[in-house]
């Protein structure tokens, strides 16, 4: 499974590839996970004033948002009170540009948006779906490549969520009509228990973000490629 790998750090901040299997955020079902809250609080010494490290829970030992367990790459860690509050504005006002990939299955063609009110499904509250009265979401997605394989084929693509609503991507892959490979809430049971016998883990890898560092004031970008489990999966498709 690895640990979380250091990609960039300064005095304000710090950016870590998160691995695939690992829960961002501490809660009290995962005192037997692996967590980054976990690993930070553990090993790693930031400024110690403004609470950042104490147990006060807004501020979640400096991490400004959050990857699904399955999903791999790029979290940004806060080291400060201010960083942490700047960081969270600019990703409120959508001003942080992230990109994730994808291997999808099907033939998806070109480039597009996709627009849905997503929301929690009131049958089965650990999952979200497009509903009526739910969130305004936007993603915008662009084909990498095609594989053609066995049946319909599988696509790879790169999405870039221009809002931030829980598994919006997974929830707009599915929408699309074209399911996250291993996707064991979107892709069906029968699917994802079929996806899982060639591809171990949910394909799908938080490859870049970009924002305003809190406090340089200069425009910083960085980058996550895929990681070998995700490769492998390449060469089977």
């Amino acid at each position: 499974m690895g640990i979380p790998e250091i990609i960039f750090e300064d005095e304000s901040l710090m950016v870590i590839n998160k691995p695939s299997g690992w829960i961002t955020n501490d809660a009290t079902t995962t005192s037997n996970q692996p967590t980054v809250q976990g690993w930070l609080s553990r090993n790693l010494q930031f400024t110690m004033n403004n609470l950042l490290h104490s147990n006060n829970l807004q501020f979640r030992n400096g991490i400004v948002h959050r990857l699904d367990k399955e999903t791999s790459g790029i979290l940004v860690i806060a080291k400060t009170k201010e960083v942490f509050e700047e960081l969270q504005r600019q990703f409120k006002e959508r001003k942080v540009k992230k990109s994730y990939i994808a291997l999808v299955h099907g033939k998806l063609d070109g480039e597009g948006d996709i627009v849905a009110l997503v929301g929690r499904l009131p049958w089965r509250r650990d999952r979200f779906g497009v509903l009526p009265g739910g969130r305004e979401s936007e993603t915008h997605y662009k084909v990498l490549e095609f594989y053609k394989g066995d049946n319909a084929g599988h696509t790879l693509v790169e999405f870039f969520p221009k809002t931030g609503r829980t598994h919006q991507i997974r929830i707009h892959a599915k929408h699309m009509g074209h399911a996250i490979v291993a996707d064991e809430f979107y892709a069906g049971r029968k699917t994802a228990r079929n996806d899982r016998k060639w591809c171990p883990r949910l394909f799908l890898h938080a490859s870049s973000i970009k924002f305003t560092h809190p406090t340089t004031g200069k425009v910083v970008e960085f980058k996550s490629s895929l990681p070998k489990e995700l490769r492998d999966v390449l060469e089977l498709v």
